[in-house]
């Protein structure tokens, strides 16, 4: 007989969490220690981080003028930086919050969304690629294209096919279509996500999880996902790993699966930006580095977090999280 909250499919080789499931049969104490191998390679994941701050720094204009904020190197605002490192810590951790919850503070710092939503998807393009070979590198998740793709990989492949294909849709249609304000964008995404996380955790603690890996669920989050990233660089993380949830993902590699995925979508949405600005539409790249100098470190710290924590913890803390962001989000609009 099944065991209630396992998933029929861990024991087939479609089963996108069975390399973190074998990681958490594992003691602490190996969970803790990195191979040689490993440490190496997060060594070169730190040069790398510093070059790509350094070199978009250089590449991007100074601001022209302050906003209040000391400036470092004319180009780094070390508010923003501390925000993109806090966020992205928990995105890499549990698949959301980055953009969900930096984009509308950037806002209500002042910047206009032509400075926030372009640049937050370059940074998690960026990111969701790191994070993402880092989680591989720990063994939270597995990708394999050799001998054919595993699990891990169509399932990722599913979410961002859909997932492009929204966010080029959503961008065209919101920047050059229609004229929603930020208040309609901000409650759309906080109302889904409150909805998502309180039915993941109504599933969670009456009927004790997801018992059957179901990836055709993911279709639809899939898009629904990319429409929210084309709109407001947010909401895309929260749809996916929940959804994943209720797909039957096991937590550690959902989270993991998310941050590729988005990846791919932060790529197509990026493009489709730079795309119509070349008919009139000017970007405003200012809070690129400081987004990077945050983000990029946090992508490379935070897999390790979620290599020693016990999957059950990311069972409850993913929903409770989501709900959190969408409170915040609310309160924010309704009592500003």
């Amino acid at each position: 007989m099944h065991r209630p909250g396992t998933n029929k499919g861990a024991s087939d080789g479609n089963d996108p969490g069975s390399s973190a499931r074998e990681l958490d049969k594992q003691p602490l104490r190996k969970r803790l220690r990195l191979e040689r191998a490993t440490v190496a390679k997060l060594c070169w994941f730190g040069c790398g981080y510093l070059v790509v701050v350094a070199l978009t720094g250089w590449l991007v204009p100074s601001p022209s003028e302050t906003t209040g904020s000391f400036h470092l190197f004319t180009w780094l605002f070390p508010t923003v930086i501390v925000f993109a490192f806090m966020f992205e810590t928990i995105d890499s951790a549990v698949g959301m919050g980055f953009g969900t919850a930096l984009a509308p503070l950037l806002l209500s710092m002042g910047y206009d969304a032509l400075a926030v939503v372009p640049v937050l998807l370059i940074a998690q393009a960026i990111t969701g690629l790191v994070t993402a070979a880092v989680h591989h590198e720990f063994h939270n998740v597995r990708f394999s294209v050799r001998n054919g793709m595993n699990g891990a990989t169509k399932l990722m492949l599913l979410i961002a096919l859909f997932g492009v294909i929204a966010v080029i849709a959503s961008i065209l249609l919101v920047y050059l279509a229609l004229d929603l304000s930020d208040s309609i964008i901000k409650i759309y995404v906080a109302i889904l996500v409150l909805l998502m996380g309180v039915i993941m955790l109504v599933q969670r603690f009456v009927f004790h999880g997801t018992t059957t890996f179901r990836p055709k669920r993911m279709i639809g989050f899939a898009a629904l996902a990319g429409f929210n990233k084309g709109v407001g660089a947010g909401g895309y993380g929260p749809v996916i790993t929940l959804g994943q949830l209720y797909a039957g993902v096991y937590e550690k590699s959902a989270a993991a699966i998310t941050s590729l995925a988005e990846a791919w979508v932060s790529i197509a949405g990026a493009i489709t930006f730079f795309t119509i600005s070349a008919v009139g539409m000017k970007l405003n790249l200012v809070l690129l580095p400081s987004i990077l100098a945050g983000s990029l470190l946090a992508a490379i710290v935070s897999p390790y977090l979620v290599r020693i924590l016990p999957n059950r913890i990311l069972g409850y803390l993913i929903p409770l999280y989501a709900i959190i962001i969408a409170v915040v989000l609310l309160a924010r609009i309704f009592w500003a």
